[in-house]
């Protein structure tokens, strides 16, 4: 089955949910008719609906049960109540794709009763298709099946397949959770503008206009980001100056207990849903 053929049910339509189906539709990888989303919530749905047109429902059981495809985008924290009122209403070959973090496979087809199973981690920048999607699959998903998994992740932006599962959790503390510490690192630099005296608003366009430069140079460059600081830091510079403050503050240590707390707190949310 091709995957213009196929038949789509969101289970959990939220921010992630929508940033895939605005996606699939904007590459018209499937009709809006071939949609359904559900959501506990009734403004979601009726947002979703008046937005994109695809069919909305408040029952998860009666958005799954035909579907050919089936999206968990859902918070970790509710798989557990979702997955028993699943448990036996999929299709027998339909494929199940979860976005949730820490959730590992065998949790989840497991709780299904299904093997054609997909676990994946997007990020946020998926919600205007620039985001990066780390996913894997259990053996008995085909290779149709794979194929179709990849173009729907693909709607989020760049896809990135993983043999090993192990590999999700690192990837959830990175390219997962990574646009928080992005955020917050323009934050911080932006109130330090402030600080200095300039206005909120120029402080803001300095800082983004420069991030997203300086990503953009260093994806082209294909230079480690190492050899690119190095062009912008004169000996005796004001670089140099601030990178000394910098390492003296230890911010490559702050930000690498970061991650690997986001790491193990993913692998926490696994076990959590394993034992529920």
């Amino acid at each position: 089955m091709s995957l213009n053929d196929a038949t789509l049910a969101f289970i959990g339509s939220g921010v992630m949910g929508e940033a895939m189906i605005r996606g699939v539709l904007h590459r018209e990888l499937v009709p809006r008719t071939s949609i359904v989303a559900a959501d506990p919530h009734a403004e979601r749905i009726t947002y979703l609906h008046d937005t994109f047109g695809v069919e909305v429902t408040h029952s998860n059981r009666d958005a799954a049960r035909t579907a050919d495809i089936v999206i968990l985008s859902i918070k970790p924290q509710v798989m557990s109540a979702v997955l028993p009122e699943l448990d036996g209403q999929l299709k027998p070959d339909a494929l199940v794709i979860s976005i949730a973090a820490g959730v590992p496979l065998h949790t989840l087809s497991h709780g299904l009763s299904n093997q054609h199973v997909v676990r994946a981690m997007p990020n946020t920048p998926g919600q205007i298709g620039k985001g990066i999607t780390v996913w894997t699959a259990t053996r008995d998903v085909s290779g149709s099946q794979r194929q179709q998994a990849k173009e729907l992740l693909g709607a989020l932006g760049e896809v990135m397949y993983v043999e090993d599962e192990r590999f999700l959790d690192m990837a959830t503390a990175l390219n997962g959770t990574g646009p928080a510490y992005v955020f917050m690192f323009m934050e911080a630099l932006i109130d330090v503008g402030v600080h200095m005296g300039l206005s909120r608003r120029d402080a803001e366009r300095l800082v983004l206009h420069t991030m997203r430069g300086s990503v953009e140079f260093a994806m082209q460059s294909n230079q480690h980001p190492a050899e690119l600081r190095n062009q912008v830091t004169s000996p005796g510079g004001t670089s140099a100056e601030a990178i000394y403050h910098l390492e003296k503050g230890g911010l490559r240590t702050v930000i690498a207990d970061g991650v690997w707390a986001a790491y193990r707190r993913s692998r926490e949310l696994g076990e959590s849903s394993a034992k529920s």
